[in-house]
């Protein structure tokens, strides 16, 4: 019987609300204590109150952050946090790419499982064999890029796809000028500055992409 006076949190996001829902009640059947989000902004204010051991996520959550940009920033502010990922067979490449960015992050394939209690054996795996030493441990500007805001983090993706501020404003239904004021933010908070090698929208494209990958992925 599990012991009462400490339970494992689980933390599921899946933009599908009945997946959510089952996934959630099968960790609740087997001791876990769980929480659920839709999106990744959502699951980052609950994780802040609910300290998850666990986050269980879908890759392609339908709009950014996706999966792993949510797990990326989960693990930089809790690198105790074990993560297990979702997806579909067509998104297996992706999925792949995913565990070498997220440290010791494992995988399931939602075309392969038969039930939702597979998914909790799979999450008992990666809590068993998470080794401490596998942590992901940031950078200071890694740091500075994975406290920006929601919209700064997707101000900085598009920046990094190689949008222009005008494609950006088209694409955000945003005025040029509100899009130029964000880089600046952008910019101011990340500390970057021009100098005679590099621009800091190069500069903010590159940290991008070093932490969280090809940026042009959805778009």
């Amino acid at each position: 019987m599990a012991d009462e006076s400490w339970r494992r949190r689980v933390l599921v996001v899946e933009d599908h609300a009945l997946m959510r829902s089952l996934v959630a009640d099968a960790f609740d059947r087997r001791g876990f204590e769980s929480a659920s989000a839709g999106s990744a902004a959502e699951a980052l204010e609950v994780a802040e109150r609910f300290d998850p051991d666990l986050l269980v996520t879908d890759i392609d959550l339908r709009q950014r952050p996706n999966g792993v940009e949510l797990a990326t920033i989960v693990r930089a502010r809790a690198p105790h946090v074990a993560v297990l990922f979702l997806s579909n067979l067509s998104r297996e490449a992706a999925a792949l790419h995913a565990r070498s960015i997220v440290a010791g992050a494992s995988f399931v394939n939602k075309a392969a499982v038969e039930s939702v209690d597979e998914l909790v054996d799979a999450a008992e795996a990666v809590l068993a064999d998470r080794p401490v030493s596998r942590e992901l441990v940031a950078s200071d500007a890694q740091a500075r890029l994975l406290a920006l805001t929601t919209a700064q983090l997707e101000t900085t993706r598009l920046l990094a796809a190689g949008l222009t501020n005008a494609e950006i404003a088209r694409r955000r239904s945003v005025s040029v000028r509100a899009v130029e004021k964000s880089v600046e933010r952008v910019f101011a908070a990340l500390g970057i500055a021009g100098g005679e090698r590099t621009t800091p929208r190069v500069a903010a494209a590159t940290l991008y992409t070093a932490t969280f990958g090809d940026a042009s992925t959805g778009l």
